[in-house]
């Protein structure tokens, strides 16, 4: 049986949808074809009329996980004055919910260790994934009136993940929640964000 092309297009976003989850969860190499077909509910051999390789799925996965979370950067700060939504996504990004949500969370947070043994392509874009959030971070920082804001949003950035990471490897549920609280007040404080 034919599709046409707009059938096959979103057939393919579910299979990007399905890999970026399964990556976050367990690592590109941790990941099969045939187990990311099973989830949305397709044969492995349907794999090849989306996709060159495993090498090509991952690097669109990584492209998705970016687009997911601009996206929730978006979510938190539309209609909203800049402070505000800047308070807004620390506030989100420093959450037990997405410290809880390693399926769904943060591409940089779930992928920084596999980034070295990942493909070139895979790489560049994780890295342009990375600037584009940078970039509407900067952007939020200009309009609070940061003098420096991509440099800013580059030490926010680290700032956020570090506090991320450590909450997530803290095995007390108390003193993980402690982690991200602090570390939401000191980002706050550092940006001037109250």
């Amino acid at each position: 049986m034919r599709y046409d092309a707009e059938h096959k297009q979103q057939t393919r976003d579910k299979v990007v949808k399905a890999a970026a989850r399964a990556i976050r969860a367990k690592g590109p190499d941790g990941v099969g074809i045939a187990q990311v077909m099973a989830d949305v509910g397709l044969t492995h051999g349907g794999f090849y009329a989306h996709f060159a390789s495993k090498d090509d799925l991952v690097a669109a996965a990584v492209g998705q996980m970016f687009d997911e979370s601009r996206a929730r950067l978006a979510a938190e700060t539309r209609d909203r004055p800049a402070a505000d939504g800047l308070r807004a996504y620390i506030d989100f990004y420093l959450s037990p919910a997405h410290r809880d949500a390693r399926r769904a969370g943060c591409p940089i947070a779930a992928l920084a260790s596999d980034l070295p043994r990942m493909a070139a392509k895979q790489r560049r874009h994780f890295s342009a994934g990375s600037e584009r959030l940078v970039e509407a971070l900067a952007a939020l920082l200009r309009d609070v009136g940061r003098a420096e804001p991509v440099a800013d949003a580059r030490s926010t950035f680290a700032e956020l993940l570090g506090a991320l990471s450590i909450a997530r490897i803290e095995s007390d549920a108390g003193r993980s929640d402690e982690i991200l609280a602090s570390s939401r007040a000191a980002i706050k404080r550092r940006l001037g964000l109250g």
